[in-house]
Protein backbone atom coordinates (compact mmCIF):
# COMPACT_ATOMS: atom_id res chain seq x y z
CA UNK A 1 0.00 0.00 0.00
CA UNK A 2 0.87 3.65 -0.83
CA UNK A 3 1.82 5.62 2.84
CA UNK A 4 -0.52 8.81 2.50
CA UNK A 5 0.82 12.23 1.08
CA UNK A 6 1.43 13.87 4.53
CA UNK A 7 0.25 17.08 5.52
CA UNK A 8 3.30 19.01 6.38
CA UNK A 9 6.83 17.79 6.41
CA UNK A 10 8.19 16.18 9.69
CA UNK A 11 10.64 18.22 11.52
CA UNK A 12 13.69 16.99 14.22
CA UNK A 13 14.21 18.50 17.38
CA UNK A 14 17.26 21.36 16.07
CA UNK A 15 18.41 21.88 20.02
CA UNK A 16 17.67 25.09 20.05
CA UNK A 17 21.40 27.38 20.00
CA UNK A 18 23.30 24.01 19.66
CA UNK A 19 22.43 24.82 15.80
CA UNK A 20 20.94 21.64 14.87
CA UNK A 21 23.53 19.26 14.96
CA UNK A 22 26.41 21.91 15.58
CA UNK A 23 29.52 18.88 15.04
CA UNK A 24 28.52 18.30 11.79
CA UNK A 25 27.81 21.53 10.97
CA UNK A 26 30.94 22.83 12.18
CA UNK A 27 33.07 20.30 10.52
CA UNK A 28 31.72 21.34 7.23
CA UNK A 29 31.93 25.02 7.83
CA UNK A 30 35.72 23.94 8.35
CA UNK A 31 36.36 22.13 5.09
CA UNK A 32 35.86 18.95 5.71
CA UNK A 33 34.77 16.70 3.06
CA UNK A 34 31.25 15.73 3.47
CA UNK A 35 31.86 12.23 4.32
CA UNK A 36 32.85 13.38 7.73
CA UNK A 37 30.30 12.41 10.62
CA UNK A 38 29.81 14.65 13.62
CA UNK A 39 28.14 13.60 16.98
CA UNK A 40 26.96 16.70 19.01
CA UNK A 41 27.20 15.67 23.09
CA UNK A 42 25.71 17.66 26.28
CA UNK A 43 27.52 16.81 29.62
CA UNK A 44 26.58 20.73 30.18
CA UNK A 45 30.15 22.35 31.59
CA UNK A 46 32.19 18.83 30.47
CA UNK A 47 30.50 18.41 27.29
CA UNK A 48 34.62 19.43 25.35
CA UNK A 49 36.14 16.81 27.36
CA UNK A 50 33.71 14.46 27.02
CA UNK A 51 33.91 15.13 23.36
CA UNK A 52 38.21 15.01 23.40
CA UNK A 53 37.69 11.62 25.27
CA UNK A 54 35.32 10.45 22.76
CA UNK A 55 37.49 11.32 19.89
CA UNK A 56 40.26 9.77 21.56
CA UNK A 57 38.02 6.41 22.07
CA UNK A 58 37.39 6.52 18.14
CA UNK A 59 41.11 6.07 17.60
CA UNK A 60 41.78 4.04 20.36
CA UNK A 61 39.04 1.46 20.09
CA UNK A 62 38.05 1.94 16.43
CA UNK A 63 40.93 2.40 14.43
CA UNK A 64 39.91 5.79 13.10
CA UNK A 65 42.84 7.35 11.79
CA UNK A 66 41.73 10.98 13.10
CA UNK A 67 38.85 12.40 15.39
CA UNK A 68 38.23 15.91 16.47
CA UNK A 69 37.18 16.91 19.47
CA UNK A 70 35.32 20.47 20.79
CA UNK A 71 33.32 22.20 22.36
CA UNK A 72 31.75 25.46 21.95
CA UNK A 73 29.22 27.42 24.97
CA UNK A 74 27.43 30.67 23.86
CA UNK A 75 26.27 32.28 26.96
CA UNK A 76 24.54 34.92 24.70
CA UNK A 77 22.12 32.33 23.63
CA UNK A 78 21.19 31.37 26.63
CA UNK A 79 19.75 33.86 28.00
CA UNK A 80 16.23 34.72 29.56
CA UNK A 81 13.71 34.42 26.94
CA UNK A 82 15.72 32.85 24.65
CA UNK A 83 15.69 29.49 26.69
CA UNK A 84 12.09 28.01 27.31
CA UNK A 85 12.71 26.40 30.61
CA UNK A 86 12.62 22.83 31.65
CA UNK A 87 10.38 19.55 32.08
CA UNK A 88 10.69 18.35 35.60
CA UNK A 89 9.89 14.85 36.63
CA UNK A 90 7.90 14.05 39.75
CA UNK A 91 9.93 10.94 41.30
CA UNK A 92 13.26 12.49 40.72
CA UNK A 93 11.96 15.41 42.32
CA UNK A 94 11.34 14.06 45.29
CA UNK A 95 14.56 12.04 45.65
CA UNK A 96 16.88 14.38 44.09
CA UNK A 97 15.03 18.00 43.68
CA UNK A 98 18.69 18.99 43.15
CA UNK A 99 19.03 18.32 39.82
CA UNK A 100 16.75 20.99 38.93
CA UNK A 101 18.73 23.51 40.99
CA UNK A 102 20.52 26.64 39.35
CA UNK A 103 24.03 26.39 39.74
CA UNK A 104 25.00 29.36 41.70
CA UNK A 105 22.89 27.68 44.77
CA UNK A 106 24.65 24.82 44.26
CA UNK A 107 27.68 26.63 44.71
CA UNK A 108 26.68 29.18 47.70
CA UNK A 109 25.38 25.20 49.37
CA UNK A 110 29.16 23.82 49.11
CA UNK A 111 30.35 26.79 50.40
CA UNK A 112 28.14 27.02 53.06
CA UNK A 113 28.27 22.93 53.50
CA UNK A 114 32.02 22.77 53.70
CA UNK A 115 33.01 26.03 55.47
CA UNK A 116 34.61 27.92 52.24
CA UNK A 117 34.92 31.47 53.65
CA UNK A 118 33.67 34.85 51.33
CA UNK A 119 37.10 36.57 51.78
CA UNK A 120 38.53 33.26 50.31
CA UNK A 121 36.62 33.37 47.34
CA UNK A 122 37.37 36.91 46.96
CA UNK A 123 40.85 36.17 47.33
CA UNK A 124 40.76 33.35 44.64
CA UNK A 125 39.00 35.02 42.11
CA UNK A 126 41.53 38.50 42.60
CA UNK A 127 44.51 35.51 41.74
CA UNK A 128 42.43 34.12 38.88
CA UNK A 129 42.33 37.30 37.48
CA UNK A 130 46.23 38.09 37.85
CA UNK A 131 46.99 35.10 36.71
CA UNK A 132 45.35 35.92 33.48
CA UNK A 133 46.55 38.88 33.00
CA UNK A 134 50.09 37.93 33.67
CA UNK A 135 49.83 34.86 30.86
CA UNK A 136 48.64 37.37 28.20
CA UNK A 137 51.07 39.74 29.08
CA UNK A 138 53.45 37.07 28.13
CA UNK A 139 51.75 35.86 25.41
CA UNK A 140 50.70 32.70 26.28
CA UNK A 141 47.37 32.41 24.97
CA UNK A 142 48.72 33.74 21.79
CA UNK A 143 49.07 30.47 19.58
CA UNK A 144 46.39 29.01 20.53
CA UNK A 145 43.78 31.71 19.29
CA UNK A 146 42.51 31.31 15.56
CA UNK A 147 41.62 35.36 14.79
CA UNK A 148 37.74 35.21 14.01
CA UNK A 149 35.29 38.03 11.92
CA UNK A 150 32.32 38.32 13.31
CA UNK A 151 29.88 41.20 14.55
CA UNK A 152 29.32 42.75 17.80
CA UNK A 153 26.47 44.19 19.51
CA UNK A 154 27.53 47.85 20.96
CA UNK A 155 25.42 49.01 23.94
CA UNK A 156 25.85 53.01 24.18
CA UNK A 157 25.92 53.65 28.37
CA UNK A 158 23.96 57.02 27.68
CA UNK A 159 21.43 56.28 25.36
CA UNK A 160 21.09 52.05 25.29
CA UNK A 161 21.14 52.24 21.28
CA UNK A 162 22.37 49.05 20.39
CA UNK A 163 24.35 49.44 17.20
CA UNK A 164 26.22 46.30 15.10
CA UNK A 165 30.13 46.38 14.71
CA UNK A 166 32.02 44.33 12.50
CA UNK A 167 35.46 43.14 14.35
CA UNK A 168 38.21 40.66 14.48
CA UNK A 169 38.09 38.78 17.43
CA UNK A 170 42.36 38.33 18.39
CA UNK A 171 42.29 37.80 22.20
CA UNK A 172 40.25 37.25 25.18
CA UNK A 173 38.74 40.39 26.51
CA UNK A 174 36.53 39.82 29.09
CA UNK A 175 39.05 39.49 31.70
CA UNK A 176 39.79 42.73 34.15
CA UNK A 177 43.06 42.99 34.79
CA UNK A 178 42.64 45.96 37.14
CA UNK A 179 40.76 43.46 39.69
CA UNK A 180 41.38 45.02 43.43
CA UNK A 181 40.14 42.66 46.51
CA UNK A 182 38.27 45.42 48.26
CA UNK A 183 36.60 45.52 44.99
CA UNK A 184 35.75 42.04 44.83
CA UNK A 185 34.80 42.24 48.62
CA UNK A 186 32.25 45.28 47.87
CA UNK A 187 30.22 43.28 45.60
CA UNK A 188 26.56 42.01 47.22
CA UNK A 189 25.86 38.22 46.56
CA UNK A 190 23.78 37.47 43.65
CA UNK A 191 21.13 35.07 46.14
CA UNK A 192 21.23 37.42 49.42
CA UNK A 193 17.91 39.25 48.14
CA UNK A 194 14.86 38.89 46.88
CA UNK A 195 14.17 41.85 43.84
CA UNK A 196 11.48 43.00 46.72
CA UNK A 197 15.14 43.46 49.23
CA UNK A 198 13.88 41.27 51.80
CA UNK A 199 16.10 38.35 52.49
CA UNK A 200 16.58 35.57 50.50
CA UNK A 201 19.50 33.84 51.49
CA UNK A 202 21.23 35.64 54.49
CA UNK A 203 24.51 32.76 54.11
CA UNK A 204 25.32 33.60 50.31
CA UNK A 205 28.43 34.24 49.17
CA UNK A 206 28.92 33.87 45.36
CA UNK A 207 29.04 36.88 43.63
CA UNK A 208 29.27 38.39 39.92
CA UNK A 209 33.37 38.89 41.30
CA UNK A 210 33.57 35.31 42.73
CA UNK A 211 32.16 33.10 39.24
CA UNK A 212 32.87 32.71 35.83
CA UNK A 213 32.79 35.45 33.29
CA UNK A 214 29.62 34.83 30.85
CA UNK A 215 31.70 34.57 27.53
CA UNK A 216 31.06 33.01 24.25
CA UNK A 217 34.17 30.69 23.08
CA UNK A 218 35.13 27.24 20.92
CA UNK A 219 37.95 25.40 19.84
CA UNK A 220 38.78 22.09 19.15
CA UNK A 221 41.37 19.58 18.90
CA UNK A 222 42.99 17.33 17.11
CA UNK A 223 43.41 13.39 18.12
CA UNK A 224 45.25 11.23 15.90
CA UNK A 225 47.63 7.68 16.34
CA UNK A 226 50.90 8.60 17.01
CA UNK A 227 52.28 6.56 13.41
CA UNK A 228 49.97 8.70 11.74
CA UNK A 229 51.03 12.31 13.57
CA UNK A 230 55.21 11.37 12.92
CA UNK A 231 54.63 10.27 9.12
CA UNK A 232 53.02 14.09 8.47
CA UNK A 233 55.67 15.57 11.09
CA UNK A 234 52.65 16.94 13.57
CA UNK A 235 54.24 17.66 16.69
CA UNK A 236 52.16 16.67 19.64
CA UNK A 237 50.84 18.89 22.69
CA UNK A 238 50.36 15.31 24.61
CA UNK A 239 49.24 11.84 25.07
CA UNK A 240 45.62 10.66 25.59
CA UNK A 241 46.10 8.86 29.08
CA UNK A 242 42.74 8.00 30.57
CA UNK A 243 39.19 9.29 31.49
CA UNK A 244 36.96 8.86 34.36
CA UNK A 245 33.60 9.69 34.88
CA UNK A 246 32.20 10.27 39.23
CA UNK A 247 29.20 11.88 40.56
CA UNK A 248 28.02 12.85 43.77
CA UNK A 249 24.72 14.64 45.89
CA UNK A 250 23.31 17.26 43.03
CA UNK A 251 23.02 19.96 45.35
CA UNK A 252 26.63 20.10 45.50
CA UNK A 253 27.41 19.01 42.23
CA UNK A 254 30.67 21.25 42.09
CA UNK A 255 32.60 18.62 44.67
CA UNK A 256 32.39 16.44 41.30
CA UNK A 257 36.28 16.27 40.62
CA UNK A 258 37.27 15.17 44.22
CA UNK A 259 34.84 11.93 43.54
CA UNK A 260 36.52 11.75 39.64
CA UNK A 261 40.08 12.39 40.91
CA UNK A 262 40.76 9.51 42.51
CA UNK A 263 39.59 7.07 40.17
CA UNK A 264 41.88 8.57 37.62
CA UNK A 265 44.95 8.41 39.65
CA UNK A 266 44.14 5.17 41.20
CA UNK A 267 43.70 3.39 37.69
CA UNK A 268 47.47 4.67 36.73
CA UNK A 269 49.04 4.50 39.70
CA UNK A 270 49.61 7.89 40.24
CA UNK A 271 49.10 10.29 43.03
CA UNK A 272 48.29 13.96 43.41
CA UNK A 273 51.94 14.33 44.02
CA UNK A 274 52.86 12.87 40.80
CA UNK A 275 50.39 15.77 38.54
CA UNK A 276 52.96 18.91 37.77
CA UNK A 277 50.31 20.95 36.58
CA UNK A 278 46.50 20.80 37.53
CA UNK A 279 43.59 22.64 35.64
CA UNK A 280 40.28 22.36 37.37
CA UNK A 281 36.70 24.26 36.15
CA UNK A 282 36.76 27.63 38.20
CA UNK A 283 32.48 27.95 37.05
CA UNK A 284 32.57 29.27 40.69
CA UNK A 285 35.98 30.05 43.12
CA UNK A 286 34.26 27.71 45.51
CA UNK A 287 34.54 24.82 42.81
CA UNK A 288 38.20 25.26 42.78
CA UNK A 289 39.20 25.54 46.57
CA UNK A 290 36.72 22.98 47.84
CA UNK A 291 38.14 19.98 45.21
CA UNK A 292 41.63 21.57 45.66
CA UNK A 293 41.50 21.25 49.46
CA UNK A 294 39.74 18.19 48.97
CA UNK A 295 42.25 16.51 46.92
CA UNK A 296 45.26 18.25 48.61
CA UNK A 297 46.58 19.87 45.27
CA UNK A 298 49.31 22.47 45.46
CA UNK A 299 47.87 25.83 44.65
CA UNK A 300 51.04 26.92 42.26
CA UNK A 301 50.47 23.80 40.20
CA UNK A 302 46.65 24.73 39.44
CA UNK A 303 44.90 27.03 36.89
CA UNK A 304 48.34 28.32 36.80
CA UNK A 305 47.72 30.62 33.32
CA UNK A 306 44.56 31.93 35.39
CA UNK A 307 40.47 30.32 34.25
CA UNK A 308 36.59 30.82 33.92
CA UNK A 309 36.51 33.38 36.73
CA UNK A 310 38.54 35.57 33.96
CA UNK A 311 37.36 34.43 30.66
CA UNK A 312 34.79 32.84 31.24
CA UNK A 313 34.01 28.56 31.67
CA UNK A 314 34.52 27.96 28.16
CA UNK A 315 38.28 28.57 28.87
CA UNK A 316 38.80 25.30 30.74
CA UNK A 317 38.06 24.07 27.09
CA UNK A 318 41.45 25.44 25.74
CA UNK A 319 44.66 22.85 26.12
CA UNK A 320 47.21 25.94 26.41
CA UNK A 321 46.62 27.16 29.45
CA UNK A 322 48.26 24.08 30.58
CA UNK A 323 50.92 22.67 27.85
CA UNK A 324 52.06 25.89 26.29
CA UNK A 325 55.82 25.76 26.91
CA UNK A 326 56.12 22.25 29.33
CA UNK A 327 57.99 19.33 27.48
CA UNK A 328 57.06 16.16 30.38
CA UNK A 329 54.95 16.93 32.86
CA UNK A 330 51.63 14.99 33.76
CA UNK A 331 48.80 17.16 34.02
CA UNK A 332 45.21 16.59 34.94
CA UNK A 333 42.02 18.61 33.92
CA UNK A 334 39.38 17.67 36.46
CA UNK A 335 35.79 19.54 36.17
CA UNK A 336 32.33 19.68 37.61
CA UNK A 337 28.27 20.13 35.59
CA UNK A 338 25.37 19.29 36.63
CA UNK A 339 25.38 16.10 35.08
CA UNK A 340 28.72 13.82 35.36
CA UNK A 341 32.35 14.59 36.60
CA UNK A 342 35.11 14.17 34.70
CA UNK A 343 38.82 13.96 35.11
CA UNK A 344 41.60 13.67 31.95
CA UNK A 345 45.21 12.65 32.25
CA UNK A 346 47.26 14.37 29.81
CA UNK A 347 51.44 14.18 29.75
CA UNK A 348 53.34 16.19 26.86
CA UNK A 349 55.40 13.31 24.76
CA UNK A 350 56.08 12.48 20.90
CA UNK A 351 53.21 10.49 20.64
CA UNK A 352 49.64 11.16 19.71
CA UNK A 353 47.98 14.31 20.83
CA UNK A 354 44.92 14.71 22.85
CA UNK A 355 44.04 18.17 25.04
CA UNK A 356 42.30 18.57 27.84
CA UNK A 357 38.99 20.15 27.37
CA UNK A 358 35.87 21.22 28.88
CA UNK A 359 32.78 23.38 29.04
CA UNK A 360 29.44 24.21 26.90
CA UNK A 361 26.14 22.74 26.53
CA UNK A 362 26.60 21.38 23.01
CA UNK A 363 30.15 20.22 22.07
CA UNK A 364 31.42 18.36 18.92
CA UNK A 365 33.04 15.44 18.01
CA UNK A 366 33.43 14.71 13.93
CA UNK A 367 35.51 11.92 13.25
CA UNK A 368 37.30 11.05 9.02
Amino acid sequence: LSPPTPRRTPHHITKGATGMNIARNAALWAGCPVTTSGATINRFCSSGLQAVASAAHTVLAEGSPVAIGGGVDSISLCQPGMVKGVVTEKKLMKTYPGIWMPMINTADIVAERYGVSREDLDQYSLLSQQRTAAAQAAGLYDAEIAPMDTVMNVVDRETKEVSRVEVTVTHDDCNRPDTTYEALAGMTPIMRFKKDGSDLNPNATVTAGNASQLSDGAAAQVVMEEKLAQQKGIEALGIFKGFVVGGCEPDEMGIGPAVAVPRLLSRHGLTVDDIDLWELNEAFAVVALENQRRLGIDPEKMNVNGGSISIGEWGALRPYHIISGDIERPRCTPLADGDGHLALDIRRGTACAATATATATATATATA
